[in-house]
């Protein structure tokens, strides 16, 4: 059984901050499906289309029949420890500062034989097993061999918390407490067990409903923030940088109508300035301090999470500037994605539908509710996934945008 993770105990400032050593990440084309599956919370393996086997590794052709028409198909990742062994020497350097390490050798009911690390939770061989695939630190897949039935301490795992965000114990910044959705992250991070939650609030001389009942809470601290100010960001980078773990930027602009429902650019200039530039401006002063730190102990920085939305992926031409605000964010995020990636810190976009909030009083449902988003993001923080689409509206989204992009950018136009 898994030992609850305890409060760990305050960095002496005067010890050097190590510096993050990242697993080994080489991966072929062929093997980064697993990856992309994984960064969305899938364990997705090759599957032949002629002769119906399953494979592992990845390869070009099924090593059955030969055949090249292989598609990744998820998998349930029931299977039978055949084997474990435990590391206690290893010439890696991510591995070295973190033995003992234990693998084991796990048959999926499915056909394949694959080696796998073993949550602490798993018995001796045999012993049945659920294989799950994982972002390691590198944000490449890797393959865990989960117990059938584990204890309420789970997630505390030494193993697993190396490949998760968990906000448990952690400090957290987020971005913009006036909105309900942003109360509903703060509250579920508190519940979650985060340690500290700064919330930002660009107008802190304004009495906005629900702060004070956030700001109550004895983990929470109001911190001044506007991201359309760049000394505004600079100077709360320069008073907690060193100390956040996870960033989750949830401050954006949304209005309505598309280019020809409104004069002027200054509606437009508004969603850019915070929706785009304000990621800009925070990414540029925090994103240091955050790579800077991810190797600090037990509770070093972990993570950056971005609140974009499903229209990021193909424009609505109701919400015509907002949805091009968001796809600029889109892009940004996935170069902040790459840049923060030899740090270790995990960055996680989240494409969520229509919001329950002011801006989509007149959007028929199904709404997400602020509460519902929140409890999507402390997942993604603890599954340890890059890419999270809450709620029935932005999952269809996603299935017609894969689909066919332009017969989805055609139906939008059409009003579908």
């Amino acid at each position: 059984m898994t030992m609850p993770l305890m409060r760990p105990k305050r960095k002496n400032p005067v010890l050097r901050t190590r510096q993050m050593n990242l697993p080994p990440w080489a991966r072929g084309r062929v093997a980064l499906g697993i990856t992309a599956a994984a960064a969305e919370g899938r364990f997705e393996l090759q599957t032949c289309e002629d002769c119906g086997t399953v494979q592992y590794p990845p390869r070009e052709a099924c090593h059955k029949c030969l055949s090249p028409r292989l598609h990744w198909q998820e998998q349930n990742g029931e299977g039978a420890l055949l084997s474990s062994t435990t590391l206690h020497h290893s010439n890696d350097l991510f591995f070295r500062e973190r033995l003992p390490w234990r693998l084991g050798l796990v048959q999926l009911d499915a056909g394949p034989t694959l080696m796998v690390h073993l949550h602490g939770e798993v018995g001796e061989a045999p012993a049945r097993v659920r294989v799950g695939a994982r972002l390691d630190r590198a944000g490449q897949a890797v393959l865990i061999g989960f117990p059938n039935e584990g204890s309420a301490h789970m997630a505390d795992d030494k193993m697993l918390r190396e490949m998760t965000s968990d906000p448990k114990f952690r400090k957290v910044l987020v971005t913009d407490g006036k909105t309900e959705v942003g109360q509903a992250i703060v509250r579920a991070l508190v519940k979650a067990g985060a340690d500290i939650v700064w919330v930002g609030h660009a107008e802190p001389w304004k009495k906005m409903g629900g702060l004070e009942d956030i700001t109550a809470l004895p983990q929470v601290t109001l911190v001044p923030l506007d991201l359309t100010n760049g000394r505004s960001v600079s100077e709360l980078a320069g008073e907690i940088g060193g100390k956040v773990d996870i960033v989750i930027n949830n401050a954006e602009v949304h209005r309505s109508f598309g280019i020809g429902s409104r004069r002027g650019t200054d509606v437009a200039k508004a969603e850019m300035d915070i929706n785009y530039f304000g990621l800009l401006r925070l990414a540029q002063e925090f994103g240091p301090a955050l790579k800077g730190r991810s190797a600090d102990g037990a509770t070093g920085a972990t993570a950056w999470v971005n609140l974009l939305s499903i229209y990021a992926l193909s424009n609505f031409p109701p919400h015509g500037t907002f949805s091009a605000s968001k796809a600029a964010a889109h892009s940004l995020a996935q170069c902040l994605r790459a840049e923060m990636r030899p740090a270790g810190i995990r960055v996680i976009n989240v494409f969520p539908g229509p919001i329950d909030d002011e801006w989509n009083q007149h959007t028929p449902p199904p709404k997400l509710a602020g509460s519902a988003l929140a409890n999507a993001i402390v997942k993604a923080l603890r599954d340890g996934v890059e890419d999270v689409y809450p709620g029935d509206v932005a999952q269809e989204w996603l299935e017609r945008w894969r689909d066919n992009p332009k017969i989805l950018e055609r139906e939008l136009a059409a009003g579908g």
